[in-house]
């Protein structure tokens, strides 16, 4: 990776195997953020596992100022139909709340949607808080649009659970 001179000092990176822990110090650092701290279950066995060994499900980019860590990105591709193109997909970014204000989530941000057109996507796309107004601020003075008209599904745990017996194979 390269570093950028527009902030002297910062650099990126891909994240190496050896930065497991970082990675999982990082997650518990937005989980609490995020107010989610009870959500994380993730080992560092499970990032070493779904990160680095194939099949690899996610990359993850490290911020450096001066050889310290002081936030990161963890990305993975997406697929659009209508655009029968792939997106990039950014599933965390977590800048160190005494590093926050100098422009280093924009820097990630910027690199990651270079990223996304060097790589032939059609898409670089995130989800925010609704009650993080420091967030959506930042993204809308970067030209993001949010999209109101979404709303976001999930299932986990025993609903995943559910949902998936809910037709035997030999039925399809």
């Amino acid at each position: 990776m390269k570093s950028f001179t527009k902030i002297e000092g910062l650099s990126l990176r891909s994240a190496e195997e050896s930065d497991v822990t970082l990675i999982a110090e990082f997650v518990r650092e937005l989980a609490e953020y995020e107010r989610l701290s009870d959500a994380v279950t993730a080992t560092e066995a499970d990032y070493r596992s779904t990160l680095f060994q194939e099949p690899r499900r996610a990359e993850v980019i490290i911020a450096e100022l001066r050889g310290q860590p002081v936030a990161f990105a963890l990305f993975f591709h997406n697929y659009s139909t209508f655009l029968a193109k792939p997106g990039l997909y950014l599933e965390d970014l977590f800048v160190k709340p005494e590093f926050r204000g100098r422009g280093y989530g924009g820097v990630i941000l910027s690199y990651l949607a270079q990223l996304a057109l060097d790589r032939g996507c059609g898409r670089f796309e995130w989800s925010v808080l609704d009650w993080n107004e420091p967030a959506i601020k930042f993204y809308k003075s970067l030209g993001a649009e949010l999209l109101t008209d979404w709303t976001g599904n999930r299932v986990t745990g025993k609903a995943l659970e559910a949902l998936a017996s809910r037709y035997a194979a030999d039925e399809i």
